[in-house]
């Protein structure tokens, strides 16, 4: 496993682009977290600032509403990070399970999960998620839940998958012979050697989530007002496009630049983990 890792260090050291994106993501995070130091109040409305240009008083510039754009840029961000984080922990936490039982145990329980999520996979995600979130309140939590139980499938696929080879190796065939738990033998033995394809799989899960979130703001059903995401920001710029083209402009690239930026480092961890990587050059 340590040698995976080190493999990992390797391929960020020489790949710019991973470092860019893990930059990236670092300041996001940073900035995203301190939001709270701004100077002006997100949800303050001045009429007499209303669509400002960006300019070294407001970054970003202002809403129709006179709101300094930037400082909701940052708390947008909060809500963004905090969606895809959540959504990807807990879609990765049922797709792990489902996938380990389903492939260490086999038999008709690995029937019967698998053909549950092929029906789930048959179904359009997004048609699902916004009859999921017609029926239910609006609000972060529900988005977490929705595209959570939305994006766990594959994750189990590819899960179960790593099993059925991991399960056919020697120490796991003797902790069967004798006797041990089968839920200890997959935390010991099982998870701990497809914990490449977990982490591989969940970083892009985040962009996924990221992206599903900033599309059911976008169309008015995920964060409402007065909070803002960059899907919701996105959504309001709208109707401003061509007078006001920053309102737009600026969450458009940070949800650009965030999704790349993890999609960037899946990339690298897949390329790190897949078999024969970690051969010397």
């Amino acid at each position: 496993m340590s040698r995976r890792w080190q493999q990992v260090r390797h391929g960020f050291r020489r790949n710019r682009p991973a470092q860019f994106s893990l930059l990236v993501l670092v300041i996001f995070s940073i900035t995203a977290a301190l939001a709270a130091a701004s100077p002006w109040d997100p949800n303050q409305m001045s009429l007499q600032a209303r669509m400002l240009a960006p300019d070294a008083t407001h970054w970003f510039g202002t809403d129709e509403y006179g709101r300094d754009y930037f400082t909701r840029a940052l708390y947008g961000g909060q809500i963004s990070l905090m969606v895809g984080f959540l959504a990807m922990l807990f879609s990765t936490l049922i797709g792990t399970l489902v996938g380990t039982v389903s492939g260490y145990f086999g038999g008709r329980l690995d029937n019967l999960l698998m053909r549950l999520v092929d029906v789930l996979l048959s179904i359009p995600a997004f048609f699902l998620l916004l009859v999921l979130n017609a029926y239910l309140k609006p609000g972060i939590a529900n988005i977490i839940l929705i595209i959570s139980a939305l994006t766990w499938m594959n994750m189990s696929r590819l899960i179960r998958a790593e099993t059925l080879s991991v399960k056919e190796r020697e120490y796991v065939i003797y902790a069967r012979a004798c006797g041990e738990n089968p839920m200890l033998i997959i935390a010991r033995h099982i998870i701990p050697n497809v914990l490449p394809t977990i982490v591989v799989a969940a970083t892009l899960n985040i962009a996924s989530a990221i992206l599903m979130e900033s599309t059911l703001s976008f169309l008015g059903l995920g964060v409402q007002q007065p909070n803002a995401s960059w899907g919701s920001m996105l959504n309001n710029a709208q109707s401003y496009i061509g007078e006001a083209s920053w309102l737009a402009m600026f969450p458009g690239i940070l949800i650009l630049l965030t999704v790349l930026s993890f999609n960037v480092l899946g990339d690298v961890l897949r390329t790190a983990f897949e078999p024969g990587a970690n051969r010397d050059e």
